[in-house]
């Protein structure tokens, strides 16, 4: 009989340079785990690596975009490879034609003819008081 262990790919977790380690030091989390060919990631926020956040909403999302591909390179993967996305958005003033607008053009220009799997939620609160999005993506390769 073989063990759990040679039937199952162990976990290998990372942590995004700059923010991600920071993230794992302080907050006990990695960015993303990849199991066989399986890259899951946690959500990834508009911040630099100071935790910083743009004024615009556009410029937020696309350096979520940005973070989840770090992350995603991290892995070993990229935005090629992405079958499923969950995005979440505090609207405040913005609408979800606002950020629909930024994600959709960001899914086309980061992967093309690629169209995953999206599952978009309203939300009251992020995990920092300056969100206003969160990308967490699942991909295989």
């Amino acid at each position: 009989m073989k063990s759990l262990e040679a039937v199952v790919d162990k976990p290998e977790f990372f942590a995004t340079p700059g923010y991600g380690e920071t993230q794992l030091r302080n907050m006990r989390y990695s960015q993303a785990v990849r199991i066989g060919d399986r890259v899951e990631t946690s959500g990834q926020g508009g911040w630099d690596d100071g935790f910083e956040f743009p004024e615009s909403l556009e410029d937020e999302i696309v350096r979520a975009f940005d973070n989840v591909e770090r992350t995603l390179v991290t892995a070993g993967s990229s935005w090629a490879d992405v079958v499923h996305v969950n995005s979440y958005h505090v609207l405040g003033d913005d609408s979800f034609d606002d950020h629909n607008r930024v994600m959709v053009e960001q899914f086309r220009a980061r992967m093309g003819d690629r169209a995953p799997i999206w599952t978009e939620s309203g939300v009251t609160a992020l995990g920092h008081p300056k969100m206003r999005i969160e990308i967490r993506v699942t991909a295989i390769g």
